[in-house]
């Protein structure tokens, strides 16, 4: 008798509610890799109190990611926790997840500066989302559930870090692509869920094609973008001042300013070959005038109108007056490209269109919501992070729905 039958299977009100796919008494790969929870020596709910204390011990070390990753910094060293502001390290006894944020009141024990709420944040909603991983899908296979932990907790890393830097770090959406392959052979139905999975090469075939089509789809999107909308033309009737400012902490970006506009470095150079195009009257380096003329700024140097080449680590400042700019830009960045392809490689194609067209309402609502006007940017990452969440939670019963629904189309 197979482990999945319902002779031996506790809770049968549970079993009724899978859809048929997960009910099928092979289970993973034939039953060869199948795990269930509910066979295991103790109460079903009572996995939720370990699982929960895991995501609340996996967010905690997600927060180091989020502070460390967009700085260039080790996640390893220094290995114990600081704080951000007199960077004492955090005692193990005051570094509980959840609880030490609670009773420290969100301040730092020896300055008392504030700690973010996004700390607490972080811990309570990863420990939430394993337990939902786990509810769901832990009867089909805790190895499965792993491989989901893990996306879960690089879609909150990512969600984070693009929110507050706008940037996506490709180890970790590169990372995350390699899993979702792994996890596509353990259990070939996740990149066809709503649909029939075949054996784990089929899985792993489907989970290629989801990386390819979000991937490459989102990549020609962006190219796209770049062909028709990746120049920002700036005209003035008066010379106007400009200027670069350094960033005055390790988090915060170098500017350039025009005509009393800031817009971050990394908002401007998303590509090698971008350049910053500046007519200018008057062009000051490190205080000194060199005169007019056509000023070529790349992401690390500046090109005088006479053709010299300074790097930006050997002038002290740069500024003058401009009577026109021409500033790349980028529709979206390679970040969500990598990272749409990540989602892919867990959930096939149909878990990249859902997560692309339900990202793109998400993005609509939340500036409309935050009054963003057009041409502000928005982080689109944490958007893509809530598409595939919504997708592995059960938004692809919507997608089940309509192929039924076209089923009796193709019948003459």
């Amino acid at each position: 008798m197979s482990l999945f039958a319902a002779e031996t299977l506790p809770f049968v009100h549970f079993r009724e509610s899978l859809s048929p796919w997960q009910a099928v008494p092979c289970g993973l790969n034939g039953g060869t890799l199948f795990t269930s929870p509910f066979n295991l020596p103790f109460e079903p709910w009572i996995w939720f109190i370990p699982v929960f204390l895991l995501g609340a011990c996996i967010g905690s070390f997600l927060n180091v990611v989020i502070y460390r990753v967009p700085l260039g910094m080790s996640v390893n060293e220094p290995k114990r926790s600081f704080c951000p502001l007199c960077k004492n390290p955090i005692p193990m006894w005051l570094n509980f997840p959840l609880i030490s944020w609670l009773w420290l009141r969100g301040k730092c024990k020896e300055c008392h500066a504030p700690i973010a709420f996004r700390y607490f944040g972080v811990e309570l909603l990863t420990a939430v989302l394993f337990c939902v991983v786990w509810w769901l899908f832990a009867i089909q296979s805790v190895p499965v559930v792993a491989c989901l932990w893990v996306l879960v907790a690089l879609l909150v890393s990512i969600t984070f870090i693009d929110a507050e830097h706008l940037i996506i770090p490709s180890t970790l959406t590169w990372g995350g692509t390699v899993v979702g392959l792994g996890a596509c052979a353990l259990w070939p139905q996740l990149p066809v869920l709503g649909n029939e999975a075949g054996n784990w090469l089929s899985g792993l075939k489907h989970g290629f094609i989801g990386w390819t089509s979000g991937f490459v789809g989102l990549w020609l999107v962006v190219e796209l973008g770049k062909l028709a909308f990746g120049k920002k033309a700036l005209k003035f009737d008066k010379p106007v001042a400009f200027s670069l400012k350094e960033p005055e902490n390790d988090v915060d970006p170098m500017l350039f300013i025009i005509d009393g506009e800031s817009i971050a470095w990394w908002d401007i150079f998303c590509r090698k070959t971008d350049r910053l195009l500046v007519e200018a009257t008057d062009i000051r380096v490190s205080g000194e005038s060199v005169g007019g003329g056509s000023l070529i700024i790349r992401e690390m140097e500046v090109q005088l109108p006479d053709g010299t080449i300074h790097h930006l680590s050997k002038i002290k400042s740069l500024d003058g007056m401009a009577t026109s700019a021409v500033i790349p830009r980028e529709a979206m960045g390679m970040g969500d490209v990598h990272l749409l392809g990540m989602i892919g490689a867990f959930f096939g194609w149909t878990g990249v269109f859902f997560s692309l067209f339900s990202a793109s309402i998400f993005a609509i609502l939340a500036a409309l919501i935050g009054r963003i006007g057009f041409g502000k940017q928005l982080p689109f990452g944490p958007f893509l992070a809530m598409g595939a969440v919504t997708w592995m939670f059960g938004a692809w019963r919507i997608w089940e729905w309509y192929i039924n629904a076209l089923a009796p189309l193709g019948t003459p």
